[in-house]
Order: C-alpha cells, then structure tokens, then sequence
C-alpha cells in the first residue's frame, strides 16, 4: 500500500506544481485577505485592541487565523480532485488495479494538505511585509506547524468523504459552504471569544479551527508557552475524521 500511496500523493503534489492557477490562488487568496478583511478593523483604538484582543494591530491578531481558514479551505481540493478523477475515468483505471481504496483516499487527503502549507510561508511573509512583528516561541512554534498537519488532514479527509460516490462538479462547493462558514464564525478565527454569547462561546470550544488559531498566536502572537493540549484535541480530530473515512471508502468510493 506504500508504495502505491506514494505514487498517488506524488501525482497529486505534481499537478499542483504544473497548474498556474492554483499558484496563483496560494498567492492571492492570502493578499485578499490581508488587504480587505485583515484592514476591516485597522481603525480601531490601540487600548481597545490591546484589551479585547491582545494585540495593538487587529492584522497580527487575525494573521494564525488567517492560517487555518486557509488549511481547512485548501481541504475542499482533496474532494474536488475526487469528482475530478471520477469524471475522467481515471479513479476506474485505479481502481481495476490492486491499489487499495485506502490508499486513494489518503492521498488526496495529503494532497489538500499539502495545498493548505504552502499558504502558510506566504501569509506570513505578507504578514510581516505590512507590518507585522512576531514574538516567535520556537516551541510552540513547532506545536503549532503540527497542529496544522493534523487540521489539513483532518479537514481534507472530512471533505473527501462527502464526495466519494459521487461525480456531481457542484458537489465540493456546495458541501464547502455548508462546512467551512460555520466553523469560521464559531471559532476564534476572526473575533475573540469574550464577544461571543454563551452558546458561540460553547461551539468555539469544540471547533478545531480554534485549537489550531490560538496555537498560532501563541507561536507567533503572544509569544507563549506551547499548549499540549490543543495539539492533542487537533490530533484527535484528525484521527476521527481520517478513521472515518478510511473506514466508508472500502464501500462507498466508487469508479463511476
């Protein structure tokens, strides 16, 4: 199985390196961000920011939440490669091999994570080319880079199942909308949880992309201590959802 997940994972990473367009969705999906979400706030008192948010630039507070909006978008990519596959009939010639379902799924899995990383270098740079200054724990800097492993696979392992038997192109947008705008506007991604009401407050706290954005800060942001346990919630989450789904494409990824 190795071997054959292997050559998948590394089909997936080449036609991302050969595709121009989605160079140049790494490159301006983050510049959007930055330029007319991450200055939505900028005219916000410094004290006000420094009380509610920690921070006395509202860009450096969403900044780790940029990060993982981006790894759980970029997951959207393992699903429409799925349908994709399929409606080539490519997913059959795998498939009449002795390549293991398994094997597809967890490529494509590692596939939108690899996606959702290479954002990363650029938020940052773009980050600190505007003005960002990073207070960088190099512990929980390294807490943080695995909490975001493990949110890429677990969100491209979430989305590729919803799309496993199935060829429909609108399938992945659809099932990305019903996912990725909720869990943003539960987590603390955009806005600190002491503005939310006592059941947002109750859903940020069992949203991974909470987990993962305050480890960001942490490693990035406050400088503080690395949190263990966000990390091992994200690892939890990742096993779920890859457990999951490794367990319904031996019945349901089907050829056609």
């Amino acid at each position: 199985m190795i071997n054959q997940l292997y050559a998948l994972y590394k089909r997936e990473v080449l036609k991302l390196f050969r595709s121009r367009f989605m160079w140049a969705m790494i490159l301006a999906q983050p510049l959007m961000w930055i330029i007319f979400f991450g200055n939505s706030l900028a005219g916000l008192p410094k004290g006000f920011l420094a009380q509610y948010f920690g921070v006395d630039n509202y860009l450096a507070y969403m900044l780790p939440g940029m990060v993982t909006i981006s790894m759980m978008t970029a997951g959207t990519f393992a699903s429409i490669s799925i349908v994709i596959d399929r409606r080539l009939g490519y997913l059959k010639r795998v498939l009449t091999t002795p390549t293991p379902r398994s094997a597809v799924f967890l490529a494509k899995a590692l596939g939108g994570m690899t996606r959702g990383l290479l954002m990363v270098p650029v938020i940052l740079a773009l980050g600190a080319l505007l003005g960002v200054h990073y207070k960088i724990d190099w512990g929980a800097l390294v807490v943080w880079l695995a909490g975001l492993l493990a949110l890429g696979i677990g969100f491209s392992s979430l989305f590729a199942v919803f799309t496993s038997n199935t060829s429909d192109v609108h399938a992945p947008g659809v099932i990305a909308n019903f996912i990725t705008m909720p869990l943003m506007f539960t987590s603390t991604a955009i806005f600190p949880r002491e503005f939310f009401p006592t059941w947002l407050k109750a859903l940020s706290e069992v949203n991974p992309l909470t987990y993962a954005t305050e480890l960001g800060r942490e490693a990035l942001i406050y400088g503080s201590a690395p949190n263990t346990t966000a990390l091992a919630a994200l690892a939890l989450f990742a096993v779920t959802t890859t457990a999951i789904g490794i367990v319904m494409v031996e019945t349901q990824l089907s050829p056609d």
